[in-house]
C-alpha cells in the first residue's frame, strides 16, 4: 500500500507519515520471517522433553522450561502481529484507494496468524505446571484477541463496504 501510495500528488499529505510506517512495516516483517526459526528451536528440546521418562526426577523441571520457552515465540507473534493490524489501520485509512484492499487483506491475514499463534500459546500454558505463570500469559493471549481480532475485522469491514 505504502509503495503505491507515496509518490502520487494525491497523497503528498501523508507521504511522510506512510513512509516512516513503511519503515516500520519493513521492520515487524523481518521480526516475523526471524521468529520461524525461534519457534522451530524452541519446539525442539520440547518434542525431546516429551521422551523423557514419567518417573524421571528432573523431567518436570525440564518439561516447564520448554513449555515455557516453546510459549515464548508465538507470543511474540502476536505481540508483532497486533503491531502489524494498527500500522493496516492507518494503511486502509491513508493509502491509495487503488490498493487499500490490500491493506483489508493484510488485516485478515494477520487476524489468522494472532489467532494461530494463540492456539499455540495455550498449547504449551495447557500442560504447564506454574498455573500463576500460564494464567498471567494466558490472560495477555486473551486481552490482544478481545481488542485486535475486532480491530482486524473493523479494518476488513471499513475496506470492503466502500466496495
Amino acid at each position: 500500500v505504502c509503495d503505491l501510495t507515496v509518490g502520487k500528488k494525491k497523497y503528498a499529505a501523508v507521504e511522510e507519515e506512510l513512509k516512516v510506517l513503511r519503515e516500520q512495516a519493513e521492520s515487524l516483517r523481518r521480526q516475523l520471517i526471524s521468529c520461524i526459526d525461534e519457534d522451530a528451536d524452541a519446539f525442539e528440546p520440547l518434542s525431546k522433553a516429551y521422551g523423557i521418562p514419567k518417573d524421571d526426577p528432573g523431567r518436570d523441571e525440564i518439561m516447564e522450561s520448554c513449555l515455557k520457552g516453546a510459549a515464548a515465540t508465538p507470543f511474540k507473534i502476536m505481540e508483532l502481529t497486533c503491531r502489524v493490524i494498527d500500522l493496516h489501520r492507518v494503511f486502509a485509512e491513508k493509502g491509495s484507494v487503488l490498493v487499500v484492499s490490500d491493506a483489508a487483506t493484510g488485516a485478515a491475514i494477520c487476524r489468522g496468524a494472532l489467532r494461530s499463534a494463540a492456539l499455540n500459546v495455550k498449547a504449551n500454558t495447557m500442560y504447564m505446571k506454574d498455573r500463576a505463570f500460564a494464567e498471567e500469559l494466558n490472560a495477555e493471549v486473551e486481552a490482544m484477541l478481545r481488542k485486535y481480532l475486532p480491530a482486524a475485522d473493523e479494518i476488513f469491514e471499513s475496506v470492503y463496504s466502500k466496495m
